[in-house]
């Protein structure tokens, strides 16, 4: 049974409040990716609230108590603008920077610029060419091994010089334990922020069945480049989804965007309310 089926499925017994049903929701939270101290507090606070309200509905409270946990992250405003936007797309190897790239590409109304600082694959710099043509968008890329950097910023040179709204760079796959990739990682970071009039959004890129691992991984790339939200891909109703309310509580960081399948209209703006509703088996 997939985790929302269990969850809904726990919530569909209608029992009322007690120790033994909150011990019992606690472990359904920690199997779906909450961590053990986060769905603790959770049950606690939800079993307060029900207490203080007197209210038998622990489901409704429950999507209450998630919702405003991410609505207290920090929420970039529309990445759109009048003015230049640049985002950097970084994360894991396997995670979907480069299909994520073309996706926000093709989600945003206006001109974009691709930059393929991924130059340590050359497949990498082929797929995100393909995508470009099959977009109308251009792309900036340098040959297989050069430096990730240049290419921002001859990006930014030529969005500056010609009408672009957007640049959107895809980076290498970097282990989160490797602190070489990580500091090259700082240095595409330095050249965008030394860029004038621009405005600078860093997404790390996760997948969504990573489970727990993705707080690590979080964790080190906030840490590197001081993230600005997260974008979840490969999502569908097999991911658990806790992991989306430990990055709001833990580290501020809100998600942005779900992507759903590999088509190029398979992104949405993370909607908290939806979110929350489809994860407590409300929807």
């Amino acid at each position: 049974m997939k985790f929302a089926e269990k969850i809904k499925s726990f919530f569909s017994r209608n029992l009322s409040p007690s120790d033994e049903v909150f011990d019992d929701l606690c472990d359904l939270l920690i199997e779906g990716d909450f961590g053990a101290a986060q769905a603790y507090n959770i049950t606690e606070h939800l079993k307060n609230n029900c207490k203080k309200k007197g209210s038998y509905d622990v489901s409704a409270e429950l999507a209450e108590l998630l919702e405003n946990e991410l609505r207290k992250a920090a929420k970039p405003e529309s990445e759109f603008q009048q003015n230049l936007t640049v985002i950097l797309l970084l994360g894991v190897n396997g995670v979907g920077k480069t299909t994520t790239a073309a996706k926000l590409a093709a989600f945003n109304s206006k001109k974009t610029i691709l930059a393929a600082a991924d130059t340590f694959r050359a497949a990498a710099v082929d797929q995100l060419k393909i995508h470009g043509q099959n977009l109308g968008v251009r792309v900036i890329a340098h040959k297989q091994g050069g430096d990730p950097a240049a290419v921002v910023y001859d990006a930014l040179e030529a969005a500056l010089s010609g009408g672009v709204d957007t640049v959107i760079a895809d980076t290498a796959g970097r282990m989160h334990t490797k602190s070489a990739l990580l500091d090259e990682l700082r240095k595409i970071d330095r050249v965008v922020a030394k860029a004038a009039a621009v405005r600078y959004l860093k997404y790390l890129v996760l997948d969504a069945t990573t489970g727990r691992n993705a707080i690590a991984q979080a964790e080190t790339f906030h840490d590197a480049v001081a993230l600005d939200g997260v974008i979840l891909t490969k999502y569908d109703s097999s991911a658990k989804g806790g992991v989306v309310f430990s990055l709001a509580s833990d580290l501020h960081l809100p998600v942005v965007y779900l992507c759903t399948g590999e088509k190029y209209g398979d992104i949405e703006k993370f909607d908290p309310h939806r979110y929350v509703m489809e994860f407590t088996g409300n929807a």
